[in-house]
């Protein structure tokens, strides 16, 4: 089966039709960024998830931390920010996903950095005001956004490398 769809790829290739390009890496997390009430929860040490999974639940812990903002002027700015740019990373790896050629795999991974390096200036700001109180939650979420910056710089790397085009992330 393997053979058959590699021989399906290159004449789609040929024929100049879309290939996706998937970026759902297994990584091994090491931090925690969401808390559990419960022992049934492993350390992240022991959990494995793909990007797409990792982005999910980074985009769950950012809603969750944009409900324990307080509710006032300058909070509820904020949290539309961050709400926006912390969430945008998911269904922008899904297009990258489904990119229509190699440049523009390229160009939507930039965009899920682009948002990631926004939702993390957020999360400073939220902490150097302080908006809430420096906490596990707030403290796991900035690494865990850091560590996906990371993740998005090597890929962007990576693809360059393969269309054989020089460019920084």
């Amino acid at each position: 089966m393997g053979l058959r769809k590699s021989a399906m790829n290159d004449q789609k290739k040929e024929e100049g039709e879309n290939i996706e390009h998937s970026t759902s890496n297994i990584q091994h997390r090491s931090g925690v960024y969401h808390a559990a009430d419960d022992d049934d929860s492993l350390r992240i040490e022991e959990r494995v998830y793909d990007l797409e999974e990792r982005l999910l639940e980074f985009a769950a812990a950012v809603i969750r931390l944009v409900r324990e903002l307080p509710k006032d002027c300058e909070s509820n700015h904020v949290a539309g920010q961050l709400l926006r740019s912390g969430t945008s990373p998911l269904p922008n790896h899904g297009e990258a996903d489904a990119a229509e050629s190699p440049a523009d795999f390229i160009h939507k991974l930039k965009l899920c950095l682009k948002e990631l390096r926004e939702t993390r200036r957020w999360l400073l700001l939220i902490l150097r005001v302080p908006l809430l109180s420096r906490s596990t939650a707030t403290d796991a979420l900035l690494q865990e956004t850091n560590e996906l910056i990371r993740i998005f710089v090597a890929s962007i790397r990576t693809a360059t490398k393969r269309t054989g085009k020089e460019g920084t992330a």
